[in-house]
């Protein structure tokens, strides 16, 4: 059953299509996702522990048998159309994520006939809330329903993540595809990133709120320094597997390996990998305490988190410290921490529902006198994955 919120945001897409096209046959609901805890774990096969949220891309869409596929952005109100036979990267950059999709269906050897397609929501762009995932699953998942494709869901994360690797030429894991479409709600998953296989976890105190606070800084490092974090860790790696023929990635490190070792690595290598064997565990505590329902000790794991990323892995910035450092501050709090790759983007705040109007005000201020900048916060509840919608 839709939300009030939920039936806006399809009855403005719906709307869109109609002026456009006519009347869709289908309408999807991408939602974004948040990462509660198990940052730069992915690419070292690790865990993490995202959801999929209540902020969403809709899509109308209508299939075609000319080949043609029109696509229209609602909310940047630009539209473009290309033929089946002549695809190449278009001049608008959100196109392209549709266009990756397509190419990769065709690549796997699927027919399509064409499509129409209006889209537009309510995930703030730049936030770390994967608006690129979001739109290529509800995207990916409406022409596996409209051309009967045959795509499981765990098929359709992975050709999302094929279509923004190769199409649109970012380095992306599968973490944001996959929790788009196997979100569930109310339950966070826990995902294996060496094998896939993954199980949700309980999030069962409906009076807490996942809250994220945009720094307004733009990520500028987070590309080029995400690439040296992760030379540093295979660096790592690459001297313990010489003492350890079981070691493949810093999945297979213990902090007892790393101690035993640390004095043959480089003092910067060796905080880089403690962080990432420490965050793997703090992600299986994590899981631990929800299932206990011991929010307080997942808060303070969240915290942990933090000043690992912080000191450790050093991907934070002084904007994000500060939302960070002033939500600790407020009651009704139990964790905060940064969000993502780093050097900009969001913090993610666990908030008690009684606290959330203190909370708005108390960051305002914080915006204002530490940032220079007006608040910009978003309050996320877990829903499930992407699906069609009447």
């Amino acid at each position: 059953m839709m939300t009030t919120m939920a039936k806006v945001g399809a009855a403005r897409i719906r709307e869109s299509f109609l002026e456009h096209f006519g009347e869709p046959e289908l309408i999807v609901r991408g939602p974004g996702r948040v990462n509660l805890i198990g940052e730069h774990t992915d690419y070292n096969l690790g865990f993490v522990l995202p959801a999929a949220v209540d902020k969403a891309i809709w899509l109308a869409m209508s299939p075609r048998a000319d080949g043609r596929c029109r696509f229209h952005s609602v909310d940047l109100n630009e539209s473009c159309e290309v033929d089946l036979k002549d695809l190449a990267r278009s001049e608008h950059h959100w196109a392209n994520y549709l266009l990756g999709v397509i190419t990769e269906f065709l690549a796997d050897g699927r027919s399509l006939g064409g499509v129409d397609c209006a889209f537009g929501g309510d995930v703030p762009i730049g936030s770390g809330m994967s608006s690129s995932a979001a739109l290529e699953c509800g995207f990916a998942f409406g022409l596996n329903e409209l051309f009967d494709l045959g795509y499981d869901r765990l098929a359709l994360a992975r050709l999302g993540q094929r279509a923004e690797n190769r199409y649109v030429g970012v380095a992306c894991g599968i973490m944001d595809q996959f929790a788009s479409l196997l979100g569930r709600e109310g339950r966070l998953i826990r995902l294996d990133c060496r094998d896939l296989s993954f199980e949700y976890a309980p999030f069962e105190r409906s009076d807490l709120r996942v809250v994220l606070c945009d720094s307004r800084v733009r990520r500028t490092l987070a590309g080029s320094e995400y690439n040296v974090r992760r030379t540093q860790c295979e660096t790592g790696v690459a001297l313990l597997a010489g003492q350890y023929p079981g070691v493949k990635s810093l999945r297979d490190v213990t902090p007892a390996m790393l101690q035993a070792h640390r004095k043959e690595l480089n003092p910067v290598v060796f905080r880089r990998c403690d962080y990432v064997v420490r965050e793997n565990g703090r992600v299986l505590e994590a899981c631990e305490a929800l299932g206990r329902s011991d929010f307080e000790a997942f808060g303070a794991l969240m915290n942990a988190s933090h000043d690992g990323l912080r000191d450790d892995y050093e991907v934070s910035c002084a904007e994000l410290d500060i939302l960070v450092n002033g939500a600790r501050t407020i009651p009704g709090v139990l964790g905060s921490r940064m969000m993502g790759a780093g050097f900009g983007g969001c913090t993610i705040s666990l908030v008690e529902e009684g606290a959330l109007t203190d909370f708005s005000v108390c960051m305002a201020d914080i915006y204002r006198k530490g940032l220079g900048t007006e608040p910009r916060i978003h309050e996320c509840r877990l829903t499930g994955g992407t699906a069609s919608v009447e």
